[in-house]
Parts: C-alpha cells; sequence; structure tokens
C-alpha cells in the first residue's frame, strides 16, 4: 500500500530508546528515515543485559550512515544532506550537537522548511539542564510510588517513558509537518520524559483532587472493581480476571454456581469493592478448583476480560500476534532470524511492515552520503555535493 509519509525524508541524531522509538513510528509509516552513526557504528548495538534489545526493536526501515564529523569533506556532505531533509530527529544532552553546528537555529538559517525535535529530559524550565533516565522521572512523577507496594518505589518493567516520549515527539513532528503545509515554514518541537511521566500519573492526580486523599500505590489501593485481580488455577496457572459492571456479574456469578457470591456485601459494584477483602479470597477458593483453560473458556464465554499471566517471550508464540501480522521478521546483527512487534495500528485491514531489515553500521553512507562520480547527473544518490 502507499505510505503515508511516503516522500519524507527524516535525519535521525539518536541513541538508546527515545529517539530511536520517535525515528521507528515515523520510518514505519513510511518516511526515509536515514540514522546518522558515528564511525563503528551507535553505542547502543553494543549494549547488553536490559540493553540487549534497544538496536533490534528499534531500527528497522531505517537507512544508516556513518560520518566522522571532525572530517570538513564528510560534515559537508551531511550538511548537504540536511539541507534537503524534512526533519531531524535528537535525543542528545543539551548543547551536543549546537557545539557541532548541528542546532536548530544553524540547520533551520540553512533550510528554513526543517522541522527540528528536540527529545530531551525536561522541556522547558528549571529543571531543563538536568540529566534524566527513565527510571529518574518514574521516581520524580510518583510513577513508581504508584506501581510499586507500598513503601516500596518501582520502575515500570519496560522503558515507558522513553518509548511514550518518542511516540509524543512523533506526534509533534506529524503537526510541524501539517502546519508548514500552511506557512511554508518549519519549527523546533520538543518531547520530554518527566512531561510524559506526569502525564502517565495525570489520573492519579485527579484522583487526590477530586476526593481531597492522596491515592495509595496500586499494588496496595481500594481497586475500582470488585474483582480486579490475579488467581492461581488448580493447574498452577496465573490469570487475570475483570469483572467491572453488573451484567458480567451476573454471568460470572450464575457461571460459577456458587451460593456464596449471592451475599448481600456484594450487591452492586461499589459493595463489592468495598468487601474486596472477603471477596478475593473467596474468588479464588472457587476458581482455585479450576484449571485455567476452564477459566479462561468461562471468562470467554461471559464476555469477562482475562489474560494468563504471560512473559514477553511467551508473544513469539501468541497465536493472535502471529494471525494478525503483530510480529515483524527481522535479521539480528549475528544472522540469526527473529520477531519484533509492530506498531500497534492498523489501515483498513493492513498492518505497517518491514521494508528495510536492520541496517548495519553505515550501510548506506554510499547510497546516501556518495557521489557516484561517472555517473553524475544520472540516478545519482540523494545528498550528493555538486562540484
Amino acid at each position: 500500500m502507499t505510505l503515508p509519509l511516503e516522500g519524507i525524508t527524516i535525519v535521525e541524531f539518536s541513541h538508546m530508546v527515545m529517539g530511536p522509538t520517535c525515528g521507528l513510528i515515523l520510518a514505519d509509516l513510511g518516511a526515509e528515515v536515514i540514522k546518522v552513526e558515528p564511525p563503528g557504528g551507535d553505542r547502543t548495538r553494543a549494549l547488553r543485559a536490559s540493553g540487549t534489545g534497544f538496536f533490534p526493536a528499534l531500527s528497522r526501515n531505517k537507512k544508516s550512515v556513518t560520518v566522522d564529523m571532525a572530517d570538513p569533506a564528510q560534515m559537508a556532505r551531511l550538511l548537504a544532506l540536511l539541507d534537503r531533509a524534512d526533519v531531524v530527529i535528537e535525543n542528545f544532552r543539551p548543547g551536543a550537537l549546537e557545539a557541532k553546528g548541528l542546532g536548530h537555529a544553524a540547520l533551520a538559517a540553512r533550510n528554513p522548511r526543517l522541522v527540528y525535535c528536540s527529545l530531551k529530559g525536561f522541556l522547558s524550565g528549571p529543571y531543563e539542564h538536568r540529566t534524566a533516565l527513565d527510571e529518574v522521572v518514574q521516581m520524580m512523577a510518583g510513577l513508581a510510588y504508584m506501581t510499586g507496594p507500598p513503601g516500596r518505589p518501582l520502575r515500570a518493567g519496560a522503558p515507558v517513558n522513553d518509548m511514550m516520549g518518542g511516540m509524543f515527539g512523533a506526534i509533534a513532528i506529524l503537526a510541524a509537518l501539517r502546519r508548514r503545509d500552511a506557512t511554508g515554514r518549519g519549527e523546533q518541537v520538543q518531547a520530554g520524559l518527566f512531561e510524559n511521566a506526569a502525564f502517565l500519573v495525570s489520573t492519579a492526580m485527579m484522583q487526590q483532587a477530586v476526593t481531597g486523599v492522596a491515592p495509595p500505590p496500586m499494588p496496595g489501593g481500594r481497586r475500582a472493581w470488585g474483582v480486579y485481580d490475579v488467581f492461581t488455577a488448580s493447574d498452577g496457572v496465573q490469570v487475570f480476571v475483570g469483572v467491572v459492571t453488573e451484567t458480567q456479574w451476573g454471568g460470572f456469578v450464575a457461571a460459577l454456581g456458587d451460593p456464596r457470591l449471592e451475599d448481600g456485601r456484594f450487591a452492586g459494584n461499589n459493595a463489592r469493592s468495598a468487601a474486596r477483602e472477603a471477596l478475593i479470597p473467596l474468588v479464588q477458593e472457587i476458581l482455585g478448583t479450576r484449571p485455567v483453560a476452564a477459566i479462561e473458556a468461562l471468562c470467554e464465554a461471559n464476555g469477562l476480560p482475562y489474560a494468563r499471566i504471560n512473559t514477553p517471550g511467551d508473544l513469539f508464540a501468541d497465536p493472535h500476534l502471529l494471525a494478525s501480522g503483530g510480529l515483524l521478521p527481522v535479521t539480528l546483527p549475528d544472522g540469526r532470524p527473529a520477531q519484533v512487534p509492530a506498531l500497534p495500528i492498523q489501515f483498513g485491514d493492513a498492518r505497517l511492515g518491514v521494508r528495510l531489515d536492520l541496517p548495519a553500521p553505515g550501510q548506506h553512507t554510499g547510497e546516501v552520503l556518495e557521489c557516484d562520480r561517472p555517473g553524475r547527473g544520472v540516478n545519482r544518490p540523494p545528498g550528493c555535493l555538486e562540484d
């Protein structure tokens, strides 16, 4: 299919997660995303432990060029590329690209149509020069407080702010491109990790504003629904079950057939929520006599939300993702095939796929930056300098 961002050229100066996520979204949507790396490649490629998956998860559909910014000839070719680019994405510390002549002011003077997206720890304000990480802003914004048990703040099990911050950067870029259609001029846009974390806890903030009481951490707090918890089946498998409407409660009680659930303490959702200390052990006792497959069948038949407690690795074999195009094929740097989740969006019946596999460092330098002298003027790679 024709992709929405075909014809848009994006130059990505990025590392780690936030910038690469922003570029990935736009690349999957059809933009030509050119990742600029130092000689030898982005250091993110070499991360281990929890960083091992950063590069392979976020680098499909991108081209890689390597540039030694200390080499005037290579910098001249890079600037020629930037002169024709539509968008720049960067997520380095404040001032890092400015020091190399690649800040917004310098590039906008050369290319007034350029949309320049800076992805930072903090937006403008007292904190803007502080160093931030996903974990830092989760602590600052109260997200870690809300995630862990009382007294034990806990970061989320994924780089949620980095990835969501990159998503907001992509949204800002799309909006700026739309405004450029009307004005003919680009602009600088920014997204911030801390502000993203604050946005994630906005419902907890408003709960406090409405009730006048600070909400307790999620693991220790009173849930809005009576049955909304993890239970262990008779075969030892854990499964989440939620009962969030009166219709669902009626079907749940009828399907389980246990008269204890008809106790007046459980009449109405608010009553069930208040009686969770009695209700949850009772539901565990009843469900604990059934294998997980029977619990899932009961939930499916009654329209109840449910889920086994999976690990990320279980998704490689998830039947829904496999059938719906939700896993995309990529080749790991060592040559092994793998699958990575697609963007969680769909156009009609179509999912966005892979046009370019994970690039090797500098794989597209010749295509993007170098001039083919014998064929000059004929099928010349974009970004070449004229004599």
